[in-house]
């Protein structure tokens, strides 16, 4: 079965030219088949106010209202997917800049209002992903990079998070691939002492994950990424990484790159 690489950036590399080249080179020098997803919320956030538009979030999570909405599929599916694009062409890679839309790779529903409206904010179902489509482009020597948006299939794009989409990739695809999700943000990966960045987690299974949630060690902000990550590996995808977008580079050379999340 051929290896695939899903890997997922965020807004640390997004935001500084300098990162992205580098991470995108590292990228590049990734053999086989990759796809690559990623957000860009700074970016919306800094247009949107540019525009006089100011956005709303609550607990961390934008609120897509109309305005914001095409502020979003400008920024998310034009400014930075096309930048990346292009990037990766540079380097060699050729890569096809996508929304859920595109090819119906990914659809969606719009969420539905209880306590908060989140307005064109798009959820993920069990069949969301096309992987036979999604395949027909890894298998044509394309390298797909995902926006944070989707389509409901009635002709409305929706927001949906990256890191969902990230994973919800990953297990519609392990039926046709040996599937590596990839998470890089801003720490080395789980540190058993979050101001340490030397106290690296290498390994984590689910007994050890239970005893690291008990101790205090992985909590709040990091409970819904490792519960997305071992969701993912039980639902068939091979192994969850969790690192920084500097040593992307490791993974290559297979010298020990961030967090490994496994059976």
């Amino acid at each position: 079965m051929q290896a695939l690489h899903i890997i997922k950036i965020g807004g640390n590399v997004i935001d500084n030219s300098e990162n992205l080249h580098r991470f995108l080179k590292d990228f590049t020098a990734l053999e086989g088949y990759k796809i690559l997803v990623h957000g860009g919320g700074k970016v919306a956030t800094q247009v949107s106010e540019t525009m006089g538009i100011t956005a709303k979030l609550v607990d961390g999570r934008r609120i897509t209202d109309i305005d914001t909405l095409r502020i979003v599929t400008m920024v998310y599916a034009g400014l930075i997917n096309k930048n990346i694009v292009a990037q990766l062409q540079r380097y060699g890679n050729n890569a096809i800049g996508l929304t859920g839309a595109d090819g119906d790779f990914i659809r969606a529903k719009k969420r539905p209002v209880k306590t908060i409206d989140y307005g064109f904010a798009g959820d993920l179902f069990d069949g969301s992903i096309n992987p036979e489509n999604i395949s027909k482009l890894l298998d044509g020597g394309f390298t797909p990079v995902f926006c944070a948006l989707t389509h409901d299939g009635e002709g409305q794009m929706l927001n949906t998070n990256a890191d969902t989409i990230a994973s919800a990739l990953a297990v519609a695809l392990s039926g046709l691939y040996e599937t590596t999700l990839v998470y890089c943000f801003e720490k080395k990966g789980v540190l058993q002492d979050i101001n340490d960045e030397e106290s690296l987690i290498r390994e984590i299974n689910p007994e050890r994950y239970e005893k690291l949630k008990t101790e205090q060690i992985i909590h709040s902000g990091m409970l819904p990424k490792m519960d997305n990550a071992f969701t993912a590996i039980s639902c068939g995808v091979k192994a969850v990484i969790i690192g920084h977008s500097d040593d992307l580079g490791r993974l290559k050379n297979k010298s020990g790159f961030g967090t490994r999340l496994s059976k």
